[in-house]
């Protein structure tokens, strides 16, 4: 199988930290141009990398603007990697209007917001790559994560559409659904969440619960991620489209 994505170039949104950046660096070595947007952008462009720049995807006039300089660092966009996301815990009775929104805006809306952008260009040439960066959550419910779980169920039924319209012209979309995954954001989460038990349990307490209810008996590494990735990019990877690929360990959560 040939993993040579050279010509190509990509955007990673979320591309600074965790899965993003993994995923940036895996396309780079795969020989394909990479600019990965980020809140955080606009400081080191990490290595292997083209450009970076700040994206917020909850906002239409910031991914105007970083797309349009994406287009003129690197040329036309082959493919397009939605893995910006944020969550919070927070039940539905009560839950506040203002945290359901940002996290429906960001997780799902802006990824529409930045296939919206480069589709068009794929269509036209005839090949692109979409993936969106998912969550078992899209399948399986959560106590206290309602707009988490709703946010990612409403991108598989996006990446199912992205599917449909770019199917006659050679552009494909596909979301990953990881479970739980070694990234500076699963250990935030997990500092929140004993911190609001209150019961003295500390993360890596928490982390090791997480490894012992996997079948496997581990937490997924983000290169696991980024290697299918770059597989899905490939041109052995034309038939794969409109699927929802969970990589759990054999885990439902």
């Amino acid at each position: 199988m040939m993993t040579d994505l050279s010509g190509r170039a990509a955007i990673v949104t979320g591309g600074l930290t965790g899965m993003g950046l993994a995923i940036a660096q895996a396309l780079a070595a795969a020989g394909a141009c990479v600019a990965v947007g980020s809140r955080s952008g606009g400081g080191a462009l990490p290595p292997g990398l083209d450009f970076a720049a700040v994206l917020d995807v909850a906002s239409t006039a910031s991914v105007t603007g970083f797309v349009e300089a994406a287009l003129a660092a690197i040329g036309p966009v082959d493919i397009l990697v939605n893995a910006a996301g944020i969550t919070a815990e927070q039940p539905v009775c009560g839950h506040d209007d203002a945290l359901w929104n940002q996290i429906i805006d960001i997780n799902l809306t802006g990824a529409f917001r930045m296939s919206r952008a480069v589709l068009p260009g794929m269509l036209a040439r005839g090949w692109g790559r979409v993936i969106n960066i998912g969550s078992t959550a899209a399948s399986v419910g959560a106590k206290d994560s309602p707009a988490y779980c709703a946010s990612k169920a409403g991108l598989l039924g996006l990446t199912r559409c992205i599917a449909l319209e770019g199917a006659a012209q050679g552009v494909t979309c596909v979301m990953i659904s990881p479970t739980w995954v070694n990234t500076e954001m699963t250990d935030r989460i997990l500092d929140e969440v004993v911190a609001c038990e209150g019961l003295g349990r500390t993360a890596a307490e928490a982390k090791a619960e997480i490894m012992a209810q996997n079948p496997q008996g581990r937490i997924i590494n983000a290169k696991e991620i980024a290697d299918l990735a770059v597989f899905l990019c490939t041109d052995s990877a034309r038939g794969i489209t409109m699927e929802n690929i969970q990589v759990t360990g054999g885990a439902l959560w």
